[in-house]
């Protein structure tokens, strides 16, 4: 890999800060002007985490003997996922607060219109209590990639792949929870009038969690949030489902990692309408913004890989670090053409 390829991909990372920043700002203004506040204690380990990673990886990329991409990228992207999440996650409750009319029936309509019966799924898992057991597991399948695909595409050398990811991530959760709060719902098993509790074999502790926050959140009742108490307040459509596609897009490069992508992902997908308590149009709706948020972040990164062959047009291969040519290059290029 050249040094303008890893300069390119530390243009992107840098780049990827504007959809962070701009969903802080929308945060910050959430709590500045209604009445949601966050936990002090759990705001602070949070933020401290993601600037702790972040402090390290800015140090290792311009102190002059460390730049080591591998740490940087791995560093600096884990910081900026973990951001996505921790400023999302709160906003999903300031969607629901919004108190639209809920759209269950319209979501049901759907399925029934494609032919899919809930139900019918839900009986059929619980009946199954093997399946059952591996669709638990399947749905807490999200938490691991978070942590894992930005260590193993940096360690590959896949940098700009990885920003490409963390943008498209980042994305995608502001999509949902925009969409969420367009189109709110309860969820099936409240819906359908059924009860986790009479299915023995199933656990959907995440939807047990939505629900029980949800109806308070529209109520106006709940408006301090713990960060890491919360459950993101989003039917459809569903990140899961959106996650599941992510992360087996992110690691497809990865030949040993296929497998494994395929199958965790595969039953990330499987177990979501039951331990999400989701409509399957969710799933759908979520594998379309996966889709979208791929294409507009793919996109983002052509617009600046060409932004910089301009001004990086004639410049011999550099000799100097390669965080330093990519910062360098962009300051030569504003003050005008080189002697």
């Amino acid at each position: 890999m050249t040094t303008r390829e890893i300069a390119l991909a530390w243009r992107l990372f840098e780049a990827n800060w504007i959809p962070l920043a701009a969903a802080g700002l929308a945060l910050a203004l959430v709590l500045a002007t209604t009445g949601f506040s966050l936990t002090p204690g759990s705001a602070a380990v949070s933020f401290g985490f993601v600037t702790v990673y972040t402090a390290f990886a800015y140090y290792n990329a311009l102190a002059s003997h460390r730049r080591d991409p591998k740490v940087v990228f791995a560093l600096g992207s884990t910081a900026q996922i973990v951001m996505a999440t921790v400023v999302m996650t709160p906003m999903t409750y300031a969607a629901a607060a919004l108190n639209l009319p809920l759209q269950d029936s319209l979501l049901q309509g759907f399925d029934q219109a494609m032919g899919l019966d809930w139900r019918a799924y839900l009986a059929f898992v619980n009946d199954h209590p093997l399946i059952a057991m591996v669709l638990t597991d399947g749905y807490g399948m999200i938490r691991w990639p978070v942590f894992v695909i930005p260590v193993a595409l940096a360690l590959a050398g896949h940098y700009r792949r990885l920003q490409i990811f963390t943008l498209a991530f980042t994305l995608g959760l502001i999509a949902t929870t925009i969409i969420s709060a367009l189109v709110p719902a309860i969820g099936t098993f409240y819906h359908l009038g059924l009860r986790a509790a009479d299915y023995p074999h199933l656990n959907p502790a995440a939807y047990l969690e939505q629900l029980r926050d949800l109806p308070p959140v529209r109520a106006g009742t709940l408006r301090q949030l713990d960060l890491p108490a919360l459950t993101g307040l989003v039917t459809f459509p569903s990140f899961h489902a959106a996650s599941a596609v992510l992360f087996a897009w992110a690691l497809w490069p990865l030949r040993w990692m296929r497998p494994i992508a395929v199958v965790s992902n595969g039953l990330m997908l499987a177990a979501t309408p039951i331990h999400g308590g989701h409509y399957f149009i969710d799933i759908l709706g979520g594998i379309a913004v996966a889709v979208a948020v791929i294409a507009a972040a793919r996109w983002a990164s052509r617009i600046v890989a060409a932004q910089a062959a301009r001004e990086w047009q004639g410049v011999p291969e550099p000799d100097t670090p390669v965080f330093v040519f990519a910062r360098s290059a962009r300051a030569g290029a504003e003050t005008g053409p080189r002697a």
